[in-house]
């Protein structure tokens, strides 16, 4: 605003009618601005108070439903368990006959004792629950913005909302090192909530101009949603507890039908992981070879956000530094990240590709970083290997990898 200074008020009536113009204007800017801002405080109020009030219906409603559900998953619980145990039983028979069936029989139930999830049924579905209900309302109140807040234009940039239920179980059995109730893990949920969804608002002002050439305030709203996976939480996790957690994913927690496709579109299933038979001319590389038996030992192992061996199981990075300093004749690259293998690299055109180079990809997830975001090894013939969801081979010239293809590097061997 301009600064007008009045030496004589008696001959200054025209600087007194621009001044009370230019004042009259900020005043005007001022109490929208106010009106916007009390208009925000009500309207977070009330997204407050719907959040609890819809988190309460929907408590009620999963309280219900999950009596009608319980009573399935525990049949199919029962029924998973004995046929796991009845295969045991016939392995260590088959396998043991003479006098070692009773040392396989209790290492079989301790292993898989110790991959299945502890918590009852009703507390996990509960978690589950909640957490959606969260989703819904954030969704809700974004999918109702413009309609809810009363600014002049408005900018969306916001990731899709939904997360992986068994991925949520997995966290809070590892965090809590085995079984729990609702009531223990309810805080933890809001923080992996809010770690996962970053939600930033902000109002830009500007001066426009009408048709007449009067000054007007006009409020742009910029709303950005970051959904930075659940899977990616990890970072939560107590050192020790990440071999848990992978554990857990590896086996679903050995309760594939607590978490049905059909209901839970997000949740994981186990997949076998593709095979894929190298010519054996490529095999005729030494080094190569190497490269091959040792990432083929992790074939179905779980994907797991800063895992990085075999305990942990592995990020993309994790099994191809793994592979590399595990590979007799290549050079060690430490522990470091898809773009860290890429800058360890020499480029390569795609026609120079050969098998054992590295084949990396960009933005292969919301908020990837600049660079490569994941990376593989390429076995030729347009097929790698690399930690996917399971780790197993793919084929690169399928549309999705051919959309995020970057490059390919060459590692230096010793």
């Amino acid at each position: 605003m301009t600064n007008i200074r009045f030496d004589d008020e008696t001959d200054n009536e025209g600087g007194r009618s621009e001044y009370a113009a230019a004042r009259g204007a900020a005043d005007y800017a001022r109490r929208r601005r106010r009106k916007k801002q009390n208009q925000k405080r009500s309207i977070k109020k009330k997204y407050a108070a719907q959040l609890r009030q819809q988190k309460a219906v929907a408590a009620q409603k999963t309280a219900a439903s999950q009596t009608k559900r319980l009573a399935v998953l525990r049949q199919k619980a029962k029924r998973s368990l004995i046929l796991a145990l009845a295969v045991l039983l016939l392995a260590g028979f088959c396998l043991n006959c003479v006098n070692g069936c009773t040392m396989l029989l209790q290492g079989g139930l301790s292993a898989l004792g110790g991959s299945t999830y502890p918590s009852q049924d009703e507390d996990m579905l509960r978690a589950e629950a909640v957490y959606a209900e969260s989703e819904n309302a954030l969704k809700n109140y974004l999918d109702n913005y413009e309609r809810t807040h009363s600014y002049d234009e408005y900018h969306f940039m916001l990731d899709e909302i939904g997360h992986d239920p068994y991925v949520l179980v997995s966290l809070l059995t590892a965090y809590q090192g085995g079984g729990w109730q609702f009531a223990e893990v309810e805080e933890l949920i809001e923080d992996l909530f809010d770690r996962q969804y970053l939600l930033v608002e902000s109002v830009e002002m500007e001066i426009r101009t009408d048709a007449e050439g009067n000054n007007y305030p006009w409020y742009v709203c910029y709303v950005e949603l970051h959904n930075r996976d659940l899977a990616q939480q990890t970072a939560i996790l107590p050192k020790d507890r990440l071999e848990l957690y992978a554990l857990y994913m590896r086996t679903l927690g050995n309760r594939p039908d607590l978490f049905d496709r059909a209901e839970y579109p997000n949740a994981s299933v186990i997949e076998p992981p593709l095979i894929y038979e190298i010519p054996p001319e490529a095999l005729s590389d030494e080094v190569f070879a190497a490269m091959i038996a040792e990432a083929e030992k992790y074939l179905g192992y779980p994907y797991v956000w800063g895992g990085s061996n075999p305990n942990t199981s592995f990020d993309c990075s994790g099994f191809v530094c793994w592979v590399v300093n595990h590979t007799e004749g290549l050079a060690n690259v430490g522990r470091t990240t898809a773009n860290g293998l890429r800058s360890l690299t020499t480029a390569v055109s795609p026609d120079s590709a050969q098998p054992g180079d590295l084949v990396f990809f960009k933005d292969t997830y919301a908020n990837a970083p600049q660079g490569a975001s994941h990376v593989g090894i390429y076995v030729g013939n347009g097929m790698m290997i690399h930690c996917g969801s399971p780790i197993s081979y793919a084929d690169i010239t399928d549309r999705y990898w051919q959309n995020h293809l970057l490059g390919f590097g060459r590692l230096s061997r010793n």
